[in-house]
């Protein structure tokens, strides 16, 4: 594969199709890395579901695609915690294809979540990363986006024979909490059930 940038990229709504390339580019993720705390990747049927309850909710699911339409990452925001007072903070998650790591393509991603996510009307975005330490490229790809850094734990994982910390950032979106909830947000309208 010859090398892609991110101005030769297409983020667009991931659909069901891609679903097997995602789930290519999850597994090596969970087998090679330490992002996610997975230990055995999750099957097609299972990255399926986890896409349905995504998409179903309102929730934005992104892929990057080159020129000829392979997908080379994607990126998706979802609840971050059940409980309805937490309606309007979401969790990112970004995957990039090995071979396409490192040429601004997370960024991207990342750029066009934010945007979707302020679309929607959510107000803060929290990235929970895996083998946060300081020169981790999630940490300083967050850190590039204006993400500011609000905890750790420590020693939260154990992978590939070692302790894992696991870093939160946080980003204000739509003026955070300096103003009252939209009632007319994504977040709002499936909270009153409208």
């Amino acid at each position: 594969m010859s090398k892609v940038t991110a101005d030769a990229i297409i983020i667009d709504r991931a659909a069901a199709a891609d679903l097997g390339r995602i789930t290519a580019i999850y597994a090596e993720a969970v087998t090679s890395g330490t992002a996610s705390y997975e230990l055995e990747p999750p099957d097609r049927a299972e990255m399926q579901a986890r896409y349905e309850a995504l998409v179903s909710g309102g929730f934005p699911y992104l892929v990057a695609r080159d020129t000829a339409g392979m997908v080379l990452g994607y990126a998706y925001a979802g609840s971050f915690r059940p409980r309805p007072a937490y309606r309007f903070i979401v969790e990112d998650s970004v995957y990039v294809a090995p071979e396409a790591k490192g040429q601004g393509i997370g960024l991207a991603l990342m750029r066009r979540l934010i945007e979707a996510a302020q679309e929607s009307g959510f107000r803060q975005m929290i990235a929970v990363i895996g083998d946060g330490h300081a020169q981790s490229p999630s940490v300083r790809l967050h850190e590039k986006l204006g993400f500011s850094h609000c905890g750790r734990l420590e020693g939260s994982g154990y992978k590939h024979g070692r302790w894992l910390d696991t870093v939160f950032m946080q980003f204000a979106m739509n003026g955070g909490t300096a103003t009252p909830p939209d009632p007319a947000s994504l977040p709002e309208r499936r909270f009153r059930g409208r």
